[in-house]
């Protein structure tokens, strides 16, 4: 019983003090809204150029959908990721995050959670976007749901990891970016194949593609859990 109360409370503190980092981080968006305000009108306005190329052909613009979903997302990803660096740059905040008894794997865990629940907007918001100016068919809520949070996370867990590996470059923006495009080649060409699926554009089994994206965000929440206290101090 006491191994089992043990870990039920380094659990607890875990899940505390990523709940703790991801609301801090949330809030300080909230505030500032600058990954919304910056996002938001790039994504209507994808969406509605593409409307205006495709227009004379229907089933281009339906084909191109999932792919169109996808890549979108990973821009706001790397919006959203330099924004989570952004905020520990001011006053010493990584310091203090350092000094604050905190978890690493845990202040990670809360930092990717956080630029997921971003992503997770503008997927939906998206997805509306995409059924109201295209007049796309959706044959899989549930498969396109699981994609968007499986991508999310996967895109979120990435970039957070090579967030905090770019975090002390002079030129962290512009190398963010030329790492995580071609890290999340994967999440791409799976999102798409999923998204694919659920809109039925595509016949593939997108559940097995959301298996990939899991898999993905997997192995990189625990390389991030692992090596994120270090790359903290370095940084």
């Amino acid at each position: 019983m006491t191994i089992w109360r043990t870990l039920w409370r380094d659990l607890k503190l875990f899940v505390d003090d990523a709940a703790l980092a991801a609301s801090k981080d949330l809030r300080i968006e909230w505030r500032a809204r600058t990954t919304l305000a910056q996002m938001l009108p790039f994504a209507a306005l994808v969406l509605v150029l593409f409307g205006f190329a495709f227009d004379a052909n229907r089933p281009t613009l339906e084909l191109a959908t999932p792919g169109l979903l996808a890549m979108t997302m990973l821009f706001v990803a790397v919006v959203a990721v330099q924004r989570s660096i952004a905020v520990e740059s001011f006053d010493g905040a990584r310091r203090m995050l350092v000094l604050s008894g905190m978890a690493p794997a845990a202040v990670f865990a809360g930092k990717a959670a956080a630029v997921a629940v971003q992503l997770l907007i503008i997927m939906g918001l998206l997805t509306v976007g995409v059924v109201v100016l295209y007049d796309a068919a959706v044959e899989s809520i549930l498969l396109v749901v699981a994609t968007g949070v499986a991508a999310a996370l996967g895109l979120a867990t990435a970039g957070s990891l090579l967030g905090a590996v770019v975090a002390g470059a002079k030129t962290q923006q512009a190398v963010l970016s030329v790492l995580l495009l071609p890290v999340s080649a994967p999440v791409l060409v799976a999102a798409s194949r999923a998204f694919g699926d659920g809109f039925g554009t595509v016949a593939v089994n997108g559940w097995s593609w959301v298996g990939l994206l899991l898999a993905f965000a997997a192995v990189n929440a625990a390389l991030g859990a692992a090596v994120y206290g270090a790359l903290l101090e370095d940084a």
